[in-house]
């Protein structure tokens, strides 16, 4: 599927480096999928997975190409992020939230962004963009108090993209921002006590009365609009709308639990009988053979929601063209339906598979409690992504969510 759905403008340098990049993280699923349970016991994604992913390039998929970065698209983070969590769900997620809060970096001023990579082009950014800290204005900046969670890759980011409000700009385009802080000046605490995606370490960013320089804050409506602080205007990566953009990275990982889950169904089924029945292999019983149709078209579909996505996100930023209001309700649904028909695949192997998918030896009980878990994003949410969409197609504009 390496065409199928992608923007136009996609170059065949640009389709060939994907491929490159696809083929080095399918390398890295043996060693991935054997520090799974690792992962998910220790509630961290090992160094190890870390250094591995890192030498591949794959940890600088979104970083610009002015310090060292790949600079490549969003789709190709979908499908590294996909094959990755073939292997692995947490260290995908990581692995696609370093890199999009990369991408956030890159629409600061240029000043914000030598902060953090001029010194150290590799330094890697977490982030939690909700709105839960404050900003107060003060010479040169802004004091900023808070706390933030959840703060997936905080365990190995060097940075960290924080969601402000400023009660002093209440009512104009500065009320609410996203700044960027070092990690070095910052608390983390343990927090992060959940049934799936445990690996992911996305514990509480907590902080108090930080100096943050003005040039560190970034409007949030100004971004939903198009309009960022970047001034290198021709890196058309940087150019992506804004909101499609945080929610269609968060539907990589889950294509690939999907498909984890289709090849767990397809390669356990013929070695087991179907219990209190005559056939001595599951894959000989028309049940199992639909629920593995039916499965793997749906993640069939959840790519082609997530592709047909990111190739009108990519697209139009190559266009210089930035989406309409019901373009990107369109992109917002899009990325929740990724998430639904994902969760949805992994139901169907987890039925067909029966009370064994749930044993703790079984890979399957994982990807069940990573995808029921990261579907569920209050970015992702299908309802009110079908809510925003519905109306838009009956002309009914901005009453849902300013997040489109």
């Amino acid at each position: 599927m390496s065409i199928i759905m992608d923007a136009p403008r996609t170059t065949e340098a640009a389709r060939a480096l994907r491929a490159d990049l696809v083929e080095r993280a399918a390398g890295l699923r043996p060693l991935l999928a054997g520090n799974a349970d690792l992962t998910d016991r220790e509630r961290e994604v090992p160094q190890e997975n870390i250094a591995v992913l890192a030498e591949a390039g794959l940890l600088s998929l979104m970083r610009p190409a002015r310090y060292g970065g790949l600079q490549t698209d969003f789709r190709t983070l979908l499908e590294v992020g996909r094959e990755v969590g073939r292997a692995c769900g947490s260290t995908a997620w990581v692995t696609s939230l370093l890199n999009a809060n990369a991408w956030f970096v890159g629409l600061f001023p240029a000043q914000a962004q030598d902060d953090v990579w001029a010194d150290t082009p590799d330094a890697r950014v977490a982030g939690v963009v909700t709105p839960s800290g404050t900003a107060r204005v003060v010479e040169g900046g802004y004091r900023v108090s808070g706390r933030w969670a959840p703060a997936s890759g905080c365990a190995h980011a060097d940075w960290a993209v924080l969601g402000v409000t400023r009660p002093d700009a209440e009512g104009t385009s500065d009320a609410v921002g996203i700044v960027l802080v070092p990690m070095s000046e910052l608390a983390v605490e343990d927090t992060w006590f959940v049934a799936g995606m445990r690996g992911t370490a996305s514990n509480t960013l907590t902080g108090e009365d930080l100096f943050v320089p003005a040039h560190r804050f970034h409007s949030v409506p100004e971004a939903v609009e198009g309009r960022y602080a970047t001034p290198f205007t021709d890196e058309a990566l940087y150019q992506a709308a804004f909101v499609p953009a945080a929610a269609l990275v968060l539907t990589g990982p889950q294509l690939g639990l999907a498909a984890a889950a289709v090849d767990l169904l397809a390669e356990r089924a013929p070695q087991r009988r179907l219990t209190m029945t005559s056939y001595a292999s599951q894959s000989e019983a028309p049940t199992t053979q639909l629920a593995l149709a039916n499965a793997a078209s749906l993640a069939d579909s959840a790519q082609l929601h997530a592709y047909r996505a990111a190739a009108d996100l990519d697209e139009a930023a190559r266009a210089g063209t930035f989406p309409d209001y019901d373009a990107r309700a369109r992109m917002r649904m899009d990325a929740g339906m990724a998430a639904v028909h994902a969760r949805e695949a992994v139901r169907l192997v987890c039925s067909a598979q029966g009370a064994a998918s749930f044993g703790e030896s079984n890979p399957l009980q994982r990807v069940w409690r990573d995808i029921e878990t990261s579907s569920r994003h209050a970015v992702l949410n299908p309802e009110v992504a079908a809510e925003i969409y519905g109306k838009s197609l009956f002309g009914i504009r901005g009453t849902v969510s300013v997040m489109v």
